[in-house]
C-alpha cells in the first residue's frame, strides 16, 4: 500500500579534496553559483547516486515474473547504457499485449493498454515509482510524476576551486611515443574543492505516491540509500564524500501540517571555527536541530533524525 503521510527532509553531506559534481560545459569544474560562489550539486547527480545504490543492493534480473506473484521489484530504469524502449517492450510482453509492439496497435502508441503498461513499469522499477519518468519515447508507457523530489544541493559557504597539474607516465599509442621522442609524460588538469558542506531539501507527496504505489518499503530503501550512497561511490575524482545528516519531518496528514520552508528553517548550520578561518572539516560547523519527536510549535509534525 502506498505511503499515507507527507514527508519533508534535509540532506547534509560534505566533500573533501574532491569534485562532487563537475560541469562538462566548463571543463568539469565544480558547479557553483556565479553570484555567491557557493557550490552546487544537481538533483540529477543525487538521484544517480540513489539509483546506483539501489541497483547495487537489489536484484536487477531481466524478468517480470515477480509482478505476477504480487511482489514489487527494485530494478533501475535509468542506468548506464540502458535502452529505455527495450524496457517498455518488456512491459507490454508482461501484460500480454505483445500485439502493441508488433502490430497495428503500435500506430496508436499503445492505445488502451498504456495505463496497464505504466502500472507494470511502476511496479517493477524503483526509480520510476520514486522519481517518476517520461516513458512515451517510441513505445509508449505513459508519463509518471514521482512522489520524491529533490532540490539542488548548495554549499553552506562559498567554495574555492583548486586546480592541480597531473602527469601520466604512459601513452596510449606507439605513434604518441615516437612523437614525444623518449619523454612519454603527458600533462593534465584536475579540479577539487578543498572542503565543502552541502545541504539539499527533499519532498515526498503521498498523493503522488498513490499513482506509483510508492510504499513504506520503498521509503525505507530511500532513507537507506541517502544514508549510505557515498560509501559505495568512491573515486579519485570525488575525494571523500560523506552523508553528515539526514533529518526527516513526518506529517500526520497527507496534505501536511506545516509549510516545508518553516520546517527547514529549524535546521540551523553555523560556523564554529570563526569567520576568518576557512572550513576544512565537518567539525568546523555546528548543527542545531529540533528535539526528536513532536515538533514544538508545529502540531502534527514529528522530527526524525536518520543520520547525524
Amino acid at each position: 500500500m502506498a505511503i499515507q503521510n507527507r514527508y519533508d527532509f534535509v540532506l547534509l553531506f560534505d566533500v573533501k579534496d574532491g569534485n562532487p559534481n563537475g560541469d562538462p560545459d566548463a571543463g568539469n569544474l565544480p558547479r557553483l553559483d556565479a553570484e555567491t560562489g557557493r557550490g552546487l550539486v544537481t538533483d540529477v547527480c543525487l538521484k544517480r547516486k540513489i539509483r546506483n545504490y539501489v541497483g547495487m543492493t537489489k536484484d536487477q534480473a531481466e524478468s517480470g515474473e515477480n509482478l505476477k506473484a504480487g511482489k514489487q521489484r527494485f530494478e533501475i530504469y535509468v542506468k548506464e547504457k540502458a535502452i529505455l524502449n527495450n524496457q517498455h517492450e518488456r512491459a507490454y510482453v508482461a501484460i500480454g499485449r505483445k500485439d502493441v509492439i508488433e502490430g497495428e496497435e503500435k500506430k496508436r502508441k499503445g492505445g488502451d493498454a498504456v495505463r496497464e503498461a505504466q502500472d507494470w513499469m511502476c511496479a517493477n522499477f524503483f526509480d520510476v515509482r520514486t522519481f517518476g519518468a517520461v516513458m512515451s519515447t517510441g513505445i509508449n508507457c505513459g508519463q509518471v510524476r514521482g512522489p520524491v523530489q529533490l532540490t539542488f544541493a548548495r554549499s553552506v559557504d562559498p567554495i574555492v576551486t583548486s586546480e592541480h597539474s597531473i602527469t601520466r607516465m604512459a601513452v596510449a599509442t606507439k605513434a604518441e611515443a615516437e612523437k614525444q621522442q623518449g619523454d612519454n609524460r603527458t600533462m593534465g588538469r584536475k579540479f577539487t574543492v578543498p572542503y565543502g558542506l552541502y545541504i539539499a531539501h527533499g519532498f515526498i507527496s503521498s498523493f503522488l505516491a498513490k499513482q506509483t504505489e510508492f510504499a513504506d518499503t520503498d521509503l525505507d530503501l530511500l532513507w537507506e540509500a541517502l544514508s549510505n550512497m557515498f560509501e559505495h561511490d568512491r573515486s579519485a575524482a570525488r575525494g571523500e564524500m560523506t552523508t553528515r545528516g539526514l533529518y526527516v519531518f513526518k506529517h500526520d496528514s497527507e496534505l501536511g501540517n506545516a509549510p516545508a520552508h518553516k520546517l527547514f528553517d529549524l535546521v540551523q548550520i553555523k560556523r564554529s571555527n570563526g569567520a576568518g578561518t576557512p572550513p576544512r572539516s565537518f567539525i568546523d560547523y555546528s548543527v542545531t536541530l529540533p528535539d526528536e519527536g513532536p515538533v514544538k510549535g508545529f502540531t502534527g509534525v514529528t522530527f526524525i533524525k536518520k543520520v547525524g
